[in-house]
């Protein structure tokens, strides 16, 4: 019997390329083309388009300086967007953060801090009461869960609740004695939607979601002595 040889059969079928897959036609390509210019042209909007804060409107502003120290009184506009008003019906808390500064300035250097005042307000919606409560404190806690609080207020409206979190009065942001006289010191408030204090998922989601971005701040210029008792309080913001 005749001896086979398969060696050259076996080699060919292994060395033998696969089929190239088709190639798109030019109705696919069109449509990459077009999907491709869309995608780069929405990230340059959005790395483009700068996103500010919504600045309440201040309706109040005004600074005294007194024998008892020094006292800030502080009245704004303020007015949830949607995207916050739903959040807080869902059960999320949001928090809100006043900080005054008291700085004296100079020339040769960076202003100097004299003293430094903190307010963090938590707001929440309670569905079986259906009001509104806000919560108090005055420490710097880093997170929510850290925060202690000494005074808690129920509302029943949102409005009424965004009206007692949006306003001071006679706030005490440098205790006596802490001022010199005759010296030019310079009072800086902040307030803010305090974003670092929802909880995580809502921080990644609202990082750049113009409803949750909430912010003002204004200086006013420190009397140079103490006031009398009974005197206008100081409202020359800048």
């Amino acid at each position: 019997m005749n001896r086979v040889d398969t060696t050259a059969f076996s080699t060919h079928a292994l060395t033998r390329r696969c089929p190239e897959p088709a190639a798109p036609g030019p109705v696919g390509r069109a449509w990459r083309r077009c999907w491709t210019a869309l995608v780069v042209a929405l990230l340059s909007l959005l790395l483009a388009a700068p996103v500010t804060a919504a600045e309440p409107e201040v309706r109040q502003n005004e600074l005294r300086r007194l024998a008892d120290g020094v006292q800030l009184s502080v009245r704004l506009t303020l007015e949830p967007s949607l995207a916050v008003e739903d959040a807080l019906l869902k059960g999320v808390p949001v928090y809100f953060a006043w900080q005054a500064d008291i700085v004296r300035e100079r020339w040769y250097w960076t202003d100097k801090r004299i003293s430094t005042a903190t307010r963090t307000l938590r707001l929440a919606y309670q569905p079986l009461t259906r009001r509104w409560r806000v919560s108090q404190s005055t420490d710097g806690g880093a997170s929510a869960s850290g925060l202690q609080y000494a005074l808690h207020q129920n509302f029943d409206s949102l409005n009424e609740a965004l009206a007692g979190i949006s306003r001071v009065a006679n706030w005490q942001v440098a205790e006596p004695g802490r001022l010199e006289e005759g010296v030019k010191y310079l009072a800086q408030w902040r307030f803010r939607l305090e974003r670092s204090l929802l909880p995580r998922p809502f921080q990644i989601g609202v990082a750049n979601q113009p409803g949750w971005l909430v912010e003002v701040e204004r200086s006013l210029e420190v009397p140079a002595r103490n006031e009398p008792d009974g005197a206008p309080a100081a409202a020359e913001a800048r």
